[in-house]
């Protein structure tokens, strides 16, 4: 059984066209987020593609999901992307040492 880190699974969900643009939608939506339908007429997908790229972005823990009566609103989860974008950039120009290749002559 292969174990998946949750930064590992965060960045292949984001490793798609449409999730990234809806991601990105969502980042420009703020706290409130968007109605699914919004996220639909925003960038022109269909309701069934749709539900599929945001389970993936929910089952990754990037986008959390709130019923309000009959409409589901989705966001960000800040802390998620904040942990994700702190894993790439923690060690950021630190330095990687390197050994001289030997000559083959």
């Amino acid at each position: 059984m292969t174990t998946i880190s949750p930064n590992a699974r965060a960045l292949a969900a984001l490793g798609h066209d449409a999730r990234l643009s809806i991601f990105r939608l969502l980042v420009k939506a703020g706290d409130d987020g968007l109605r699914v339908s919004d996220i639909g007429e925003h960038l022109g997908l269909a309701p069934s593609t749709l539900a599929h790229h945001l389970s993936t972005l929910v089952d990754a823990g990037l986008v959390l999901q709130d019923r309000q009566g009959r409409e589901v609103f989705n966001r960000v989860d800040y802390p998620a992307m904040r942990r994700v974008l702190g894993f790439l950039t923690s060690e950021c120009c630190s330095g990687v040492a390197v050994q001289p290749a030997e000559d083959a002559a």
